[in-house]
This record gives structure tokens, sequence and C-alpha cells, in this order.
């Protein structure tokens, strides 16, 4: 009985041991899905479709990466805010235009598009070293141009568009003007721990101290709750309450950990949204809540 047991034991370690080393071997194609299932690396269709007038942009990260955008300027004489615009992990910019548009419509506003590397047109492979990367050329390029009020530039990020726009507002104090972030994550380990809960046994919670066999593994941890407290510009908190993705837990501590150093933080919740309806669900409410926001913070 005691060797049977043993034996048991042994394989169910083994199983875990196995399962987890798939998980760190195969971990970016778990964060990054460029490619929904189904469908293909390209563009659906462009903003042309939706008879908005826009400039495909082609980019280099500082590493050489060639990167792909789309710019839809409302305002060709300078006038209005730009909204830099941050995706989810799934899927390209074409299957965010649909929200795009009525954004343009509601917040009166210029929009920038970043394809992530490896997504859409743009080359390369994603990796969070690589996406700051992209997400830091997205945003020279704004600064640059000559056509926009580069004094009204806001990062809007959406789950994983919230951490890589977290990171880029807290290195660019100078250049970003605020941030929204909506249904983002504390960070990939985080997540991890919510979806594949026996992962719970080798995580380390963010903010907490202690061993974590895969906190020293993950090569793309995304700690926006490290990140979020070093952001001194104005930030929007927009979090769906019935998100099916990132518990909304996520979104109250990020606000926490952003109130407790910046006076400069809005949090607003909408009973019914959900991960990637929140602008639906939201209604009228959701726009008069960031257009109030820019109104305060790029008036």
């Amino acid at each position: 009985m005691v060797s049977y047991m043993s034996v048991l034991l042994f394989g169910l370690g083994g199983i875990v041991v196995a399962g987890v080393a798939l998980l760190v071997a195969f971990q970016e194609k778990l964060v990054y899905v460029p490619v929904l299932p189904g469908l293909t690396k390209s563009y659906p269709i462009t903003p042309a479709r939706l008879r908005l007038l826009y400039e495909d942009v082609w980019l280099r990260s500082s590493d050489g990466v060639r990167l792909h955008g789309w710019f839809i300027q409302l305002f060709p004489d300078g006038r209005g805010p730009t909204i830099l615009f941050f995706q989810e992990n799934a899927g390209n910019i074409a299957h965010r235009l649909e929200m795009i548009h009525v954004m343009l419509q509601r917040l009166q506003c210029n929009v920038f598009m970043l394809s992530y590397r490896g997504y859409g047109e743009s080359e390369g492979f994603p990796s969070q070293d690589g996406i700051t990367k992209d997400a830091q050329a997205a945003l020279d390029h704004l600064v640059q141009r000559t056509d926009i009020d580069t004094s009204r530039i806001v990062v809007f990020g959406r789950s994983l568009g919230g951490a890589v726009g977290a990171v880029l507002t807290k290195n660019n104090p100078d250049k970003v003007a605020a941030i929204i972030l909506e249904n983002t994550f504390t960070s990939i380990l985080d997540m991890a721990g919510v979806l594949l809960p026996f992962l719970k046994l080798f995580i380390r919670k963010s903010g907490t101290k202690g061993p974590g066999a895969l906190n020293f593994l993950v090569r793309s941890p995304w700690n926006t709750i490290d990140v979020i407290g070093e952001i001194k510009q104005p930030i929007l908190f927009l979090s769906g309450l019935q998100d099916e993705m990132v518990p909304p837990s996520h979104m109250q501590m990020l606000y926490a950990k952003a109130a407790a150093r910046n006076p400069q933080c809005s949090f607003v919740e909408f009973p019914n949204g959900m991960h990637m309806d929140t602008w639906l669900s939201g209604g009228d409410r959701y726009w008069s809540t960031i257009l109030e926001f820019l109104e305060k913070v790029v008036p």
C-alpha cells in the first residue's frame, strides 16, 4: 500500500512538474495571441471600410523591428487630443475598429493604433521587452509630428494594453499627459493563478513576500501593480464588474496603489461590463466619463 501511494504521488508530482515546464517553455504563446483561432494574421478590414481617413504608419523600434500602425486624424489642423491606443493580447488592431469608430465620434479626438511586434503587419515576435520598445517608438512618432498638439497625448490601454500603457506613461512623464486603464490586471503571474489555480502553489502574489518558483521564470511578468504607483500623471480606471477574464479586484488593487501616491486618480465601475464589452454595456455613461476626464486633463 505504501509503495502504491509512493508511486501515485511521484506520478502526480511528475505530471505537475511537466505541466509547469511546458507552461514556462511556451509562456509567450499563452500571453500573446496575435492570431485568433480560425482567422489569419492579416487585417480583416481597414479604417477605410468605416469611411475613416487614415495614414499607414511604419516605424522602427529601438532594436530595429519594423512596426505598423494606423493614425486616424479627425482634426488635420492640429486641434483636439490624440489618444495612443494599446489593445488586448488577442487578435489585431482591426478587431478594435468598431470601438475606435465610436471613440472618434464620441470623444472628438485623433487616434493612433499600434500593432505590437508579431501582430498584424508588424514584424518580429512579441515579448515584454520588445513591446515596451514598440510602445516607445509609437509615442516618439507622435511627439515628432507637427500636425497634432503634442501636449495633449493621452494613453488608453485595455487589459494587456493597460500594462503596456502604464510602463510607457511612467517612463515618459513629459510626453504623456494622462492615461486611461480599462480592465487591466495586476500582473501576469496573478492572472496565471486565476486561470490555472494549481499554479498558485508556485507563485508569489503581487505585493507579498516569500518564495515563488515561477516568479523567477516568467519572461513577461507585466507587473502593473509595481508600475502604477510610480505614475505621476492623471489616471482614469474603468472597471467592468462582470469581467470574466480579469477579476475586478485587480483594478481595485491598482487604483488603491496609485491613489495612495497620486491624487489625480479616478475610479469608475460599470455594473454590466465584461472584459471586452464594457464600452458597449457602459453606454453613454462610459463615454461621458472619459470625455469628462479628457476635458479636465487636456482641456
